[in-house]
């Protein structure tokens, strides 16, 4: 049986003392409010949501275990099963209490958090936090899906003949005026490349977005005139070569919309290493010179 509290009778990860009188700061607010919109997140990512305001990490990392202690955030046990997990920064999702306040305060929204395998849905919250962090300390407003799909009462999957293309996430960028939308795929190596359409592979879902593309299917299923691109995160560097030869024949249309970025298998499930590099780094083509996302030109 797991030990609950250190040897001076501290909080662990299997136990922590409860509060009853916590109440959220403006701060925290912003933290709960980016779990809800991304998923679960590294405390890392949580401290440089804020750190803008308040620069001082080691109070924050005390603030998210007061949060804790209070009943809103909760620490996901998938976490735990990984090697050396104790050295690893705590990952937090909302407890109820958390949940239950926005929603008094009038503050939840209905967002689109990602679905599927736990260490999955977690890499594609980090992309897509570490995006919208950095988006917002360059003056660029990130659009999360359900704002996207609120334009017209869409669904995410969108139909393509008799199959559904069902993005890990979409959210987009406004620069200004001047909007940007990104359909996110994140593979964590465990997605097969050419096996038959029955099981999401990349050849069937780079077939569905090259119909999606070339069709201009997204415009009318979501309702937008922005531009669409497509952002795959592998996580062996090596698979980056791979799919950008599946795309490369493609026409030029779709090879210079899919953009692609390797990050090392070891750290997909600490993703918080590479810290903010997604928004400002450059993702690779099959056909044109790398592009950033963090600008239009």
């Amino acid at each position: 049986m797991s030990t609950q509290t250190d040897s001076l009778g501290r909080a662990t990860f299997h136990h922590i003392a409860p509060q009853s009188d916590v109440v959220p700061t403006e701060r925290e607010l912003r933290w709960l409010k980016h779990i809800e919109r991304h998923g679960p997140q590294s405390s890392q990512y949580l401290y440089e949501l804020t750190r803008d305001t308040h620069r001082c990490k080691d109070t924050a990392l005390r603030q998210m275990q007061k949060l804790r202690a209070g009943g809103y955030l909760m620490l996901p046990p998938q976490q735990r099963r990984t090697a050396k997990a104790e050295f690893n920064p705590y990952i937090y999702d909302l407890g109820m209490r958390a949940r239950d306040h926005l929603r008094d305060l009038g503050l939840d929204e209905p967002t689109v958090r990602p679905q599927g395998h736990w260490w999955h849905s977690f890499a594609v919250a980090q992309v897509t936090s570490a995006i919208d962090i950095a988006a917002a300390n360059d003056g660029v407003r990130y659009i999360p899906a359900h704002e996207i799909l609120a334009i017209k009462g869409a669904s995410l999957s969108i139909l393509v003949g008799r199959q559904r293309l069902i993005p890990d996430q979409l959210f987009g960028l406004d620069y200004g005026g001047t909007y940007r939308v990104f359909a996110l795929e994140v593979d964590r190596g465990t997605e097969p490349k050419t096996s038959p359409a029955a099981r999401k592979s990349w050849a069937s879902s780079i077939d569905l977005y090259r119909q999606v593309i070339e069709q201009q299917i997204w415009k009318s299923h979501y309702g937008l005139k922005a531009n669409l691109l497509v952002l795959w995160v592998c996580a062996r560097t090596g698979d980056v070569e791979k799919l950008l030869e599946m795309v490369g024949p493609m026409a030029p249309s779709v090879a210079n919309a899919v953009l692609v970025q390797g990050v090392p298998e070891a750290g997909m499930a600490q993703i918080e290493k590479h810290k903010l590099s997604f928004y400002g780094s450059r993702w690779q083509r099959a056909r044109e010179v790398p592009v950033r996302i963090c600008s239009v030109s």
